[in-house]
Order: C-alpha cells, then sequence, then structure tokens
C-alpha cells in the first residue's frame, strides 16, 4: 500500500490501541496509524500493521512484514503488544484515492474488537461509519465467538507461540527437547 507522507500528530506506547482508536474516532482523524509491536522494535524486524482512517473510522489494513491486508494485517499484530502507536494525518482526497482492494478493507470495528478487545469502541466505531462499510452478517457480536471464529488470528497466535518457544529452547539450550505438532 502506498501512502502519502502524512504529518505525525500522535505518538503513543501502549498496551492495547484502544485509546489510540478512540482517540481517532473521537477527533474525526483522517490519515493512518502505523501500530509496531515492541518486539518488532528491539529486534529490529519489519512487523508493522499500517491502519488508514477517514472521519476516524478505520478502512484498510496493511502488514508491512508478511505483506497481508484487511484482517489478516490485523491478526498478525493481534495479541503483541505493547506497541508503538503512530498517528500521521494527511489530506482526505489523499485517503480518498486509495484503492480500496478487497484485500486491505476491513470492516470498520475489526481494529477495535480484534486488536484492542473493546466491544463498546467497536459499536461506536461501526455507528459513525458511512453506509455500505459495515457488513453486520460478518462480524459476530459476542468478542469470545469473533475471536474464535477468526482462524487466521488463531494460526498467527499459535506460530507466534512456536517461534518464541523455539527461541527460548535454543536460548536455554534445550533444543533436545522440542517436538514439533506435526510429529504428534
Amino acid at each position: 500500500m502506498r501512502l502519502p507522507r502524512g504529518d505525525l500528530v500522535r505518538s503513543r506506547t501502549a498496551t492495547a490501541p484502544d485509546d489510540t482508536l478512540a482517540w481517532a474516532l473521537d477527533a474525526t482523524h483522517t490519515g493512518y496509524l502505523v501500530l509496531e509491536p515492541a518486539d518488532a522494535l528491539l529486534g529490529g524486524e519489519d512487523d508493522a500493521c499500517v491502519l488508514t482512517l477517514a472521519d476516524g473510522v478505520p478502512r484498510l489494513a496493511y502488514h508491512t512484514g508478511t505483506e497481508r491486508g484487511g484482517t489478516s494485517a490485523l491478526a498478525d499484530v493481534a495479541g503483541a503488544g505493547p506497541y508503538s502507536v503512530d498517528c500521521y494525518a494527511v489530506d482526505r482526497a489523499a485517503i480518498e484515492d486509495l484503492p480500496d482492494a478487497d484485500e486491505l478493507v476491513v470492516s470498520p470495528d475489526a481494529p477495535a474488537e480484534r486488536l484492542a478487545g473493546d466491544s463498546a469502541l467497536a459499536e461506536r466505531t461501526r455507528a459513525a461509519a458511512p453506509a455500505g462499510w459495515t457488513d453486520e452478517a460478518a462480524t459476530p457480536a459476542d468478542p469470545v465467538e469473533a475471536f474464535l471464529a477468526d482462524e487466521e488470528r488463531l494460526d498467527a497466535i499459535r506460530d507466534r507461540a512456536r517461534e518464541e518457544a523455539r527461541r527460548k529452547a535454543r536460548e536455554w539450550d534445550l533444543t533436545d527437547a522440542l517436538v514439533d505438532g506435526d510429529e504428534n
């Protein structure tokens, strides 16, 4: 996703991006957020999720490391907090000129639900979204149901846990104790 250079208007570190998402909605912020998990900052990895907003409502998501978009991009950083969250402002025309590529589009409530677990903020965001941006049938109302229905997010969490276990095993010289899930 090619974004125009924006003006940095807010930069925070947070355990979850809920207060930044709420701020963007309340301020009707137009631009984009860059959410980068702290482990990526320390490890020098390219592990950021870019989320575009129009009047505070999320529209497109793209993960810079995996190059996946939409809810897959959110899944790639879900549960990886704390986050460094930078908010950039850009002209509304620049955001509107970005193509709504299907693979990048997220439902307006998805970031609040999937990254922050905040169903009240998700509902506020859904209510503020323009007509046509919401798909009521696609998002389960129960956050636990939504979490369990998101196979990509669950797979991403499993992959992160496996990689962390392998890293710890190498660090503690316990590589002989590792058993891959495929061998069970």
